[in-house]
């Protein structure tokens, strides 16, 4: 097993105006799964090819287990790619699928067959070795796949959106599997996805990344609960981080629908901040108490909990047409085209504070 450090690692394709990739710096311990999201076209993918040596770095290094690997090729790397399209070849079995690489290494045949029984024993596909990839159901062969880099006994497992191509129950199903197996392994992997419910529910550590650069890595706890800026908070979590520019009173408090939402530090200087709040920190009040009115767009029923989506009737230019989601039960949920009215929880850490300019989040000095 070993680390992985990208050292200012940076992408430039030809003829691109910037970078793929930007002088990408992180750390990923020995055993540690990381997860690499994000939008489509900021970066993780190239960043995870580097890693495997199919795309160079144009600058910087990238080491694995402390040994730099930039100019290494990649069948020399010790690095199995798990891929989104799966790459398996339909002539062969599942036992040739899965053998594949330890046949080309050498290896003898004796040794084959006991490390693709091995991982056939782990991912329960022993009663598929004798099948060809046709016959096979979407989540076995992504099973099959990761057999293939399993038997291999890598340094470091590097997935592709392996998951992508899966039914939504199937994918569910298949990302337990895979952070249970890579738990039992505790082999270093590297995992690239866009769809954020996965990065927070299988990684060790999250890092979010925007137009190339890295903008956060945190547990997904303190991810969802600190992000760095309001590009993070509303990327991670679903829905997403509601993110409101409001004014602030000559007094130095943020204001919500008129009235002081007093954080729990100054502000400094500043005529309107971001006001971040999840949706699960927004309540439905009534129409005597302070607050924010919204017209409902969109009622989620999600059995016990409801999301409201609804836009803001406000009438200022910052806040009129806002959309805004909060959560709630059932009981409470309100009709389409109702006008409800909202307010943040009183607990300061269900909200969070960004500079109107620069995005960042306002933390106490």
């Amino acid at each position: 097993m070993a680390s992985v450090t990208y050292d200012k690692a940076s992408r430039l394709f030809p003829k691109a105006d910037r970078p793929a990739v930007d002088s990408l710096d992180l750390h990923v311990d020995d055993g540690e799964f990381l997860v690499l999201v994000g939008p489509s076209g900021c970066g993780k993918s190239t960043s995870l090819r580097m890693l495997a040596g199919l795309e160079e770095v144009t600058s910087g290094s990238i080491h694995i287990g402390g040994e730099d690997v930039t100019g290494i090729q990649a069948r020399d790397r010790d690095v199995a790619m798990v891929f989104q399209s799966y790459a398996l070849y339909p002539t062969m079995t599942v036992e040739e699928n899965m053998g594949f690489a330890l046949r080309n290494m050498g290896t003898s045949k004796k040794d084959t067959k006991s490390l693709v029984l091995e991982a056939a024993r782990i991912l329960q596909l022993e009663e598929y070795l004798g099948r060809k990839p046709g016959q096979l159901s979407g989540g076995q062969r992504q099973r099959v796949a990761m057999g293939r880099a399993i038997v291999r006994r890598p340094q470091v497992f590097c997935m592709d959106e392996p998951l992508s191509n899966l039914d939504a129950k199937l994918r569910v199903s298949t990302r337990s599997e895979i952070a249970g197996l890579q738990r039992r392994l505790g082999i270093t992997t590297v995992y690239v996805t866009h769809d954020q419910t996965e990065a927070m529910t299988m990684g060790h550590r999250v890092a979010v990344l925007k137009d190339g650069l890295l903008q956060q890595v945190a547990t997904p706890r303190e991810m969802y609960d600190a992000p760095v800026n309001t590009f993070v908070a509303g990327f991670i979590g679903t829905p997403g981080m509601n993110l409101i520019t409001v004014p602030v009173d000559s007094a130095g408090d943020p204001t919500f629908g008129g009235e002081p939402v007093r954080p729990s530090f100054n502000v400094g200087a500043r005529k309107e901040v971001v006001l971040g709040v999840r949706p699960e920190s927004l309540q439905i009040v009534g129409r005597d108490a302070p607050g924010l009115d919204i017209k409902v767009t969109l009622v989620e029923e999600l059995g016990l909990e409801v999301f409201v989506h609804g836009q803001a009737t406000d009438g200022t230019a910052t806040l009129e047409g806002k959309d805004l989601v909060v959560r709630t039960v059932r009981s409470k949920a309100p009709s389409l085209d109702d006008v409800v009215r909202i307010a943040p929880l009183e607990e300061h850490g269900s909200r969070l504070f960004f500079d109107a300019q620069s995005g960042e989040r306002i933390v106490k000095n």
